[in-house]
């Protein structure tokens, strides 16, 4: 399950990045890294994991940091990890949902999930909710998710009949719905943990470069538009400026359901701010992963 034997114990905090192996995730992580944390990747492959703890402790000598095995696409595997956490540690200070996907073609997962929604959206429901416990423990503990801007691809807010995209997919329709998912979940989230003490906000990074949308995921046409437009591209060291700060500043303490660009509160779309729809798809999200409420 896990790299390390044991994860170092010290002064530090404890905080969870998921998909850290990589690009946006991995700058978060050198960045939370140099805070004095301690630092768990959640990352499907623990070979790239250990290559990205190799390229941390380059940047950051000193760095306490781990690899964790976890698959979003996988409720066994989010199951396992939660486990395994739990039986580790007493509790959890930050817990960073960063990974995401995109994909050309509809598929599904391993639980029947169309695959953008199941990783980006029901994959981060299902363990931030198996981590509840663990983050209620914590002294501030907070939840940062990687949304996006994206979400203005959903004009009309999310297809409540059509989750999964049966009827109807298409990349940014579905990559869009995910990210709107994300903040609808922010919003919902901070509403129902205000009382245990944990806040819980959201981001856009901005246009990173990174290998989304580069590996086939997104289709030839995808890859062809992310490579001329790269140059204009945020390095994943600015990108993750905002998911480090949301993750580490003493500022932000009690603040919570908010939406951030470029380390300021910024105002989404209506449609991330419709509370109905928030707690419609926290129910609809309970039912499809299998916890209770």
């Amino acid at each position: 399950m896990h790299y390390l034997a044991e994860m170092t114990q010290g002064p530090g905090t404890t905080t969870v990045i998921t998909g850290a192996n990589a690009g946006l995730g991995l700058a978060t992580a050198v960045g939370v890294a140099r805070t004095g944390a301690n630092v768990i990747l959640a990352v499907r492959s623990t070979t790239k994991g250990a290559a990205a703890v190799a390229e941390i402790r380059q940047a950051v000598p000193a760095a306490a940091v781990e690899v964790m095995q976890l698959d979003l696409a996988s409720l066994a595997s989010i199951r396992a990890f939660a486990a395994e956490l739990s039986s580790r540690i007493d509790a959890l200070d930050v817990l960073v949902n960063n990974a995401g996907v995109t994909m050309k073609d509809r598929s599904v997962t391993a639980d029947g999930f169309e695959t953008t929604f199941g990783v980006n959206h029901l994959g981060h429901f299902a363990l931030t909710n198996l981590l509840h416990d663990l983050l209620a423990a914590a002294t501030e503990p907070r939840v940062v998710v990687v949304a996006s801007d994206a979400h203005r691809f959903v004009r009309k807010g999310l297809d409540f009949s059509d989750l999964h995209g049966e009827r109807k997919y298409g990349t940014m329709r579905a990559y869009g719905a995910s990210k709107l998912a994300n903040m609808l979940f922010t919003l919902e989230a901070a509403r129902r943990w205000q009382a245990d003490g944990i806040t819980v906000n959201c981001l856009h990074p901005g246009f990173v470069a990174t290998r989304i949308g580069r590996d086939g995921d997104g289709g030839r046409l995808g890859e062809i538009a992310t490579t001329l437009l790269r140059p204009f591209a945020k390095t994943p060291e600015r990108g993750a400026r905002t998911s480090v700060f949301l993750a580490t500043a003493p500022e932000l303490a009690g603040v919570t359901g908010k939406y951030f660009v470029n380390s300021q509160p910024k105002q989404p779309m209506a449609t991330a701010l419709d509370e109905a729809a928030a707690a419609r798809l926290w129910q609809v999200s309970l039912e499809m992963v299998g916890i209770g409420s």
